[in-house]
């Protein structure tokens, strides 16, 4: 009797890296069934041996003896799921080795199941020691080299060693729900008033259309998630299907830039996407300058993305031509320790999600 919980998340691991599924969809479909305390728990092994699958897998390579590439799949997910098990929670070693070998053999992998005892073995009894002798950085703490190399260039080394840890701890339950502090906060210094004409160029899912003052055109590319957006926003909102770069409108007093980014402010509550992230600067002067373009002169235009990456951040402001509002000054607790006009929140200094915010004038 292989546990509920190792079960699902065994299915995520395989879903995810054989897939390219994303692993909160993957969840939300394989815990169906599952009671409260095994969803949780499921959850946390699933979650937890994704973020770490990096360093997971440099204990298998190192102790398995066999290199992972070569394993077969569902072997490599079920010696994942009971390393992340085994190096970062108090689960009993027989218990985790047991339903490792059962979960292969379930995959009609017989003749794999000595080889995956045997390793589950050597994890339980060296793992750990393992793990103490890496040194702090991105194998140890499980990130792809690009995002400890942008973050030590960024911020220092100190600093973005704080950034990977505080990444790998889970998010407050509200960052979960999407309504993070930063998140309001970028809505509130869009600074909108009754009576204003706002254009939300990026909208859905609509948590910070919701937050906005005023006459709102709330624009999104994707025909479903527009769907979705217009079935949850008030008679203050016109929902739009459109690319903010061909909308045929203009003269907006205010707008809202909450662009596609890296997300690699948002790391701890989205597993998967350390190792499917990419940077989106292009995408990103191209919605900021649509937004401007359609914004009145005088009007502002309020950038914000989810990532800390100074080439998505800083970078694209200063390639817009456009005038900075000094945000540090309203919100100074908030206020980027480079420069100072910006907001930057950060996991580790600011307990939310990773946020840059800079309000422009046309």
């Amino acid at each position: 009797m292989i546990a509920p919980a190792r079960r699902v998340a065994f299915h995520v691991v395989r879903r995810v890296f054989e897939d390219d599924a994303y692993a909160d969809r993957a969840f939300a479909t394989a815990a169906t069934e599952l009671d409260g305390r095994d969803r949780a728990l499921a959850q946390r092994i699933a979650y937890g041996t994704v973020q770490r699958v990096r360093t997971i897998d440099h204990g298998i390579d190192t102790l398995g003896r066999r290199p992972t590439r070569k394993l077969d799949p569902a072997v490599l997910a079920a010696l994942r799921v009971a390393g992340y098990e085994l190096g970062w929670s108090e689960a009993p070693a027989h218990a985790v080795a047991d339903d490792a070998v059962e979960l292969v053999r379930a995959a009609k992998l017989e003749r794999a199941t000595g080889f995956t005892n045997a390793v589950c073995r050597r994890l339980a009894e060296g793992f750990r020691d393992l793990l103490v002798t890496l040194p702090e950085g991105p194998l140890k703490s499980s990130y792809p080299d690009w995002i400890h190399d942008v973050w030590v260039r960024d911020f220092g080394e100190e600093e973005a060693l704080a950034l990977e840890r505080a990444q790998n701890e889970p998010p407050p339950l509200e960052d979960y729900r999407g309504m993070s502090r930063a998140s309001r906060l970028a809505a509130e210094a869009v600074g909108s008033q009754p009576g204003e004409r706002v254009l939300d160029a990026c909208a859905a899912p609509g948590n910070k259309t919701l937050l906005l003052a005023g006459d709102v055109t709330a624009v999104e590319i994707n025909p479903g998630r527009a769907r979705e957006l217009a079935e949850r926003m008030p008679d203050s909102v016109h929902v739009v299907n459109a690319d903010v770069r061909e909308l045929d409108a203009s003269g907006f007093d205010r707008a809202l830039v909450d662009a596609p980014c890296s997300g690699l402010g948002v790391l701890n509550r989205r597993p998967d996407l350390r190792w499917r992230s990419k940077p989106l600067p292009e995408l990103q002067r191209e919605l900021l300058q649509a937004a401007a373009e359609r914004t009145r002169p005088g009007g502002t235009i309020l950038y914000s993305v989810c990532t800390l990456n100074a080439d998505e951040n800083e970078a694209i402001v200063d390639a817009s031509g456009l005038e900075p509002e000094p945000l540090g000054e309203e919100w100074p607790e908030f206020a980027h320790p480079k420069r100072p006009e910006f907001l930057l929140t950060t996991p580790h200094r600011h307990a939310t999600s990773g946020f840059f915010i800079a309000r422009l004038r046309r």
